[in-house]
């Protein structure tokens, strides 16, 4: 399953359409039906327009309310299979999700390969595109830690290859230019070179270190498909350092993680009576929750106006922003089943507007320290 590039190089594309695009109308608005699949970044890897983020499966430090247990492994196996019944089937994890000190905790890429085995028994010919992630752990040094680790995870994942592998938070762990940083991009292209993986990306690169990471591997003949961040409606670093306007200049795709706020923020579940509980408290205090009502307030009256929840309307603002594949966490299927409800049609361009600019208003929502090396 190894990639093969010409030695001329590669096209620089965004999202390639893989099937056409048509408009019907329900109700009041025009529904556009978008494509199923699109190409990450220039890698010739096709996935689902949507994907599902597996960060929660397993992880009892920061989410689950530090405890794992058989129900919710059984929770997640269905959100897995419903995904995949509503013809989501991207799934992104790392070697580092589904860790935690509490009894129980499951390591998220073991919970896959359960879940895979058991989908492809019932389902042989069904088609599952997994991504997972390389951490920069302190004694990890160079090209050849990012395939000793990305063997691991293979045998984790019962593959023979993964569909992309990313470098996970590399400049967080320890500065740029020390202990390899340069060497584990070198060990992405060994990885491809080798046929361990269909495409490599990274995750939190700022827009210099994207750029860097796009040019080295360019040199191999190999294309960076893309750079795994933080972005939502009401965290929009990507655009204002730069990092969205880069992948659309490069052919880097952009995808997603917690596309509708770490919590659920944008789900509406919350209000300042009934902030989140855990971690994420002190992010999404109730002086931000209040805040926030307004913008929640009219993202759920443009759901009205296309039968739609107000997950889905988060969602799908950030499809429409293109060259864009938001990974929301699923821990139910029900929830995984709302997430498909984000895809087969289009907010307009005015509401699109009116969402960012009321979002601009709340003021900011903290992120990553890594985003600004």
């Amino acid at each position: 399953m190894s990639l093969h590039i010409s030695s001329a190089g590669f096209t620089l594309v965004g999202h390639s359409r893989i099937r056409s695009v048509a408009s019907e109308r329900e109700g009041s608005a025009t529904v556009k039906r978008v494509e199923d699949k699109v190409n990450l970044g220039a890698s010739g890897l096709k996935v689902t327009t949507l994907g599902i983020g597996a960060w929660s499966w397993g992880d009892t430090t920061y989410w689950n309310n530090f405890d794992w247990n058989d129900r919710k492994e059984k929770a997640a196996r269905d959100a897995f299979n419903a995904s995949i019944d509503g013809g989501v089937t991207f799934f992104d994890t790392a070697e580092v999700y589904g860790s935690g000190l509490a009894l129980g905790a499951v390591n998220s890429e073991v919970l896959l390969e359960r879940f895979i085995k058991e989908r492809k028994e019932k389902d042989p010919d069904v088609e599952i595109a997994v991504a997972t992630k390389f951490a920069a752990l302190p004694w990890r040094f160079g090209r050849q830690s990012v395939l000793s680790a990305l063997k691991d995870s293979l045998c984790r994942l019962g593959l023979d290859s993964v569909d992309l592998y990313q470098l996970h938070w590399s400049v967080l762990l320890r500065p740029p230019g020390v202990w390899g940083n340069e060497g584990y991009i070198d060990g992405l292209g060994d990885a491809v070179e080798k046929g361990l993986v269909k495409a490599v990306g990274v995750s939190n690169y700022s827009e210099k270190r994207l750029r860097e990471a796009f040019e080295k591997l360019k040199k191999r003949g190999i294309p960076l498909a893309s750079n795994q961040v933080n972005y939502s409606l009401i965290y929009r670093a990507p655009e204002e350092k730069g990092v969205k306007a880069a992948c659309d200049e490069l052919g880097i795709t952009l995808i997603a993680y917690s596309p509708i706020a770490q919590a659920g923020v944008l789900t509406g579940k919350y209000t300042p009576d009934k902030p989140p509980s855990g971690p994420r408290s002190r992010i999404y205090t109730p002086e931000f929750l209040t805040r926030l009502q307004p913008l929640l307030n009219r993202i759920a009256e443009i759901g009205k106006k296309y039968d739609k929840t107000s997950t889905q309307v988060s969602l799908n603002w950030l499809i429409t922003q293109g060259n864009v594949v938001p990974i929301p966490g699923a821990k139910t299927a029900e929830q995984a089943e709302e997430f498909r409800g984000a895809l087969g049609w289009r907010l307009s361009d005015d509401e699109v507007a009116e969402l960012r600019s009321s979002a601009s208003e709340i003021g900011p929502v903290v992120g990553f320290p890594v985003e600004n090396l």
